[in-house]
């Protein structure tokens, strides 16, 4: 499934496209329209499959289409250790480039 299939804001095609993502994984696929309803899951898949462009990519959709008001936290991500605190917030760069 390509991205565009999915009901995405133009900031996030954006960003996909700063990141070189053309198609949506098979985990991305499952979850990326489960989120966007606003609807909570728990998915599980091998390294390197997309899990966490699979929360990334609808958390900064829903942040781009709300407007954000002043000193608001808006997300928390909670990671387990803090090499994976930092592969998320590169990820969150990237996308939200």
């Amino acid at each position: 499934m390509k991205f565009e299939d999915l009901n995405l804001e133009p900031e996030v095609f954006q960003g996909l496209d700063a990141m070189n993502f053309k198609e949506a994984t098979p985990v991305q696929e499952a979850t990326i329209p489960v989120v966007l309803d606003g609807k909570d899951l728990i998915a599980c898949a091998q390294t390197g499959t997309g899990k966490t462009a699979a929360y990334i990519l609808p958390l900064l959709n829903l942040l781009t289409r709300r407007p954000s008001e002043k000193d608001l936290v808006r997300a928390i991500v909670i990671a387990p250790t803090r090499e994976l605190a930092q592969q998320i917030d590169m990820q969150f760069e990237g996308f939200s480039y």
